[in-house]
């Protein structure tokens, strides 16, 4: 793929990365010093209820959340009814929520290469739907990394940038999400080598309180970061038992209820200069069961006593 000119890339890429940061710090700032982040609804938390992407942006306005993170089956969902993404995108806004990121899995990290150039052409189309929402992330996982075969970082670098290019014209940026079993992506020192070796701007990354513990990565590796690292990070918690090899996602937790040193990553994010999103992201079936407002309202209580915990505590 033919690279733009790395001036016009730095320019306008960095650009949009500082006024995106200096407004979430001056979000932080009005609301004083225990709000430093915003809050968002990773729709998988209630995905069990079925609702629809309409009927789950006005959960997520009704519980108080700022922001939501929808998965892209139910943008394509939603417009296969033959319904106006214009009319969805004016639903978010007039219910006052923004969309850092949506979730997607196109396989743009994988060795074969065809396989490669059609895993971009999907993602290209994902990051039209999600800019037609007035969305400005999308989820970048390595899906499709065999996990007989790491693929080698430097390659995964280059196969990144390759996705953030298609980010500079669609104005939607790609997050590299971290999975916890992945082979080549499953622990924050990989993934953060892969956003360096990319060699763009809006180089990023997407943590998971889960993922990073599955993994095996230190938490304390987060104090390595500035802010503009990331943009989302995934919140949840998880138990003691199972042991961590053998947990999966539908073992977390919401924040506070379970072992995760909640306490300390959020100071650390915090003291790194981190004033982006926290958005809530589980797969419990127990929660599935339970009314979409209540598990909403519940899970946005929980995040924010676990910020007012962590930073009165410090």
């Amino acid at each position: 793929m033919q690279r733009l000119s790395r001036r016009r890339v730095l320019g306008a890429a960095a650009a949009g990365a500082a006024v995106e940061v200096l407004g979430r710090a001056r979000q932080a700032a009005a609301a004083g010093p225990v709000e430093p982040f915003g809050y968002c609804l990773n729709t998988a938390t209630i995905r069990g209820q079925r609702l629809g992407i309409a009927e789950e942006i006005d959960v997520a306005a009704q519980a108080g959340y700022g922001a939501i993170e929808p998965w892209i089956g139910s943008i394509r969902d939603y417009q296969k009814q033959g319904k106006s993404l214009k009319d969805l995108a004016k639903r978010i806004a007039d219910a006052g929520l923004k969309v850092p990121g949506v979730v997607a899995f196109s396989r743009w990290i994988v060795d074969d290469e065809p396989a490669r150039r059609g895993a971009l052409e999907q993602l290209a189309g994902d990051m039209e739907l999600v800019a037609q929402i007035g969305g400005t992330g999308i989820a970048a996982p390595p899906a499709g990394a065999s996990r007989q075969k790491p693929i080698d970082l430097r390659a995964a670098g280059e196969r990144f940038a390759a996705a953030l290019e298609l980010g500079d014209k669609t104005g939607v940026v790609p997050m590299l999400e971290i999975w916890g079993t992945n082979p080549t992506c499953g622990r924050l020192s990989e993934a953060v080598m892969v956003a360096v070796e990319a060699g763009h701007p809006n180089a990023c990354i997407l943590p998971d309180v889960y993922h990073l513990f599955r993994g095996g990565s230190d938490f304390d590796g987060l104090r390595m970061l500035g802010p503009l690292a990331m943009r989302s990070f995934h919140v949840n918690d998880y138990p003691a038992d199972p042991p961590r090899e053998q947990l999966n996602d539908g073992h977390r937790v919401m924040p506070g209820d379970g072992v995760a040193p909640l306490d300390s990553i959020l100071r650390d994010l915090r003291a790194i200069g981190y004033r982006g999103w926290l958005s809530l992201e589980l797969f419990s079936r127990d929660y599935w069961k339970q009314p979409a407002p209540e598990v909403a309202k519940a899970g946005l209580a929980k995040m924010k006593a676990a910020v007012v915990k962590a930073l009165h505590s410090s």
